[in-house]
């Protein structure tokens, strides 16, 4: 038979008399589990939770970085497209501004085969 802390032994032949306490009940204040048992806070489990928040903290960390870095990236891509670009315009501009000349525009008619005017034709008024 085990015997545990507070147990009371049985009687088989006569059954005692209940016990009754002589001084008055007073009324117990209630406590947690854990300090009824006398454990104190589970101190693995806060370091567990604190390492969790660290790693989220981090993680939330270097998500803004890779998206700053993006953007940066993209904002560097664009000033390149937007300088080739202005070059672009001025050269369509220097060849406009070349092209719209006499000269020019006589020399691409006669390279495409177009032959110089005669005379002008004056009609007499009526």
């Amino acid at each position: 038979m085990a015997v545990y802390q507070g147990a009371r032994a049985r009687t088989i032949a006569l059954p005692r008399a209940p016990h009754l306490a002589e001084a008055p009940a007073l009324p117990r204040r209630r406590a947690r589990a854990a300090v009824r048992a006398r454990r104190g806070p589970n101190r693995l489990g806060m370091v567990l939770g604190g390492i969790v928040v660290a790693f989220m903290l981090a993680f939330f960390s270097l998500a803004q970085e890779v998206r700053v870095s993006a953007t940066t990236y993209d904002i560097g891509r664009l000033q390149l497209e937007h300088e080739r670009l202005d070059a672009r315009v001025q050269e369509l501009t220097s060849d406009l501004n070349r092209l719209g000349r006499e000269p020019a525009v006589r020399k691409l008619a006669l390279d495409a085969g177009l032959g110089q005017l005669g005379d002008a034709v004056v009609l007499p008024a009526r």
